[in-house]
């Protein structure tokens, strides 16, 4: 298996292989240019975004500054929208669904390093996949960890630590995050 293939597989991978810096490097030359235009410059923004993320599935929008790993490896849906200062570690796939409005300086990280130390010192690392379901929002300093799945309907509340899944229609807070509230869902 290539490195790639280690790495979005969840297995050990070896993340200073060339060909993963060249994709990390291809992903921070576009959100350096992401990063430097202007709210005036939308058809610009909604090239580069179309050349960094994996699957885009209608209208986005993020406000600089916007930091990832590959860039690749994140599909989200429409109507998405992220507030400043957001950081996605995507080594695993980042699947966000329909709209799902994420605050200002969010974290959702893939990237996972060993326990041990003697191995986490060799620069091994490994990566689990983070899903988030529709109509979710996440609250501003929300931290989303590796392996994490968010069900639809979602809302996490600012500063929330999830270190682990949640159902549909549900209100979680806290570090680490549990269920504060269950929501009634009204049918459209």
């Amino acid at each position: 298996m290539t490195e790639i293939e280690k790495m979005l597989a969840g297995l050990h991978y070896d993340p200073s292989e060339k060909t993963l810096t060249t994709l990390r490097t291809a992903a921070r030359d576009l959100t350096e240019q992401y990063n430097r235009t202007s709210r005036h410059q939308s058809n610009e923004r909604k090239q580069l975004l179309q050349q960094l993320f994996g699957t885009i599935g209608g209208e986005i929008k993020i406000e600089p500054n916007f930091h990832c790993d590959y860039g690749k490896n994140i599909h989200v849906g429409t109507n998405f929208y992220i507030n400043f200062g957001c950081v996605i570690l995507d080594c695993a796939e980042v699947r966000i669904g329909d709209n799902c409005f994420i605050g200002p300086q969010v974290g959702l990280y893939t990237a996972c390093h060993p326990l041990d130390p003697t191995t986490r010192n060799t620069g091994i690392e490994f990566a689990k996949p983070i899903t988030i379901g529709d109509n979710c929002w996440i609250g501003g300093h929300a931290t989303i960890n590796p392996g994490v799945i968010i069900g639809n309907n979602v809302v996490v509340a600012s500063g929330a630590v999830v270190t682990k899944s949640f159902a549909d229609n549900v209100v979680i807070g806290g570090n680490p995050a549990h269920i504060i509230k269950h929501l009634e869902i009204e049918e459209a």
